[in-house]
């Protein structure tokens, strides 16, 4: 499960860059984040769906479908509102980045605000409805 989470959360987090850059022109939130789009949500979360639903059975068969639905409803969602959430820290601070340790990405925090919304989440249908 955690090995599928941290596909699911890449996934959502690269398709919704590229599904952005290519097609966004909608703003989500442009307040907190300018450069997120709709299309860029959208685009996201349907390939982490699609990932969720034909790619990651063909590494763990027994995981149901159910079970990766939802996972995949949860980081489309909660690693969109991770990735907002960050943002409109950085915004509050004044910062354009949360750090220099990883050059070009915006820093440590920004690898991981979709990871800190999505696994306490995910843990919580997991223990709820799975385990």
């Amino acid at each position: 499960y955690i090995t599928a989470t941290f596909v699911l959360i890449w996934t959502n987090d690269s398709f919704a860059y590229l599904s952005g850059k290519w097609l966004g022109k909608h703003p989500l939130a442009s307040t907190i984040s300018p450069n997120k789009t709709v299309e860029g949500f959208v685009g996201g979360a349907l390939v982490t769906l699609a990932t969720g639903l034909f790619v990651i059975p063909q590494f763990s068969p027994s995981m149901d479908g159910l079970t990766l639905l939802s996972m995949s409803l949860i980081t489309g969602l909660g690693g969109t509102l991770g990735d907002l959430y960050e943002s409109k820290l950085k915004r509050r601070m004044g910062l354009k980045d949360s750090g220099n340790l990883i050059p070009g990405h915006g820093g440590v925090l920004d690898r991981l605000d979709s990871f800190l919304f999505v696994m306490p989440l995910t843990s919580l249908y997991l223990y709820l409805f799975v385990l």
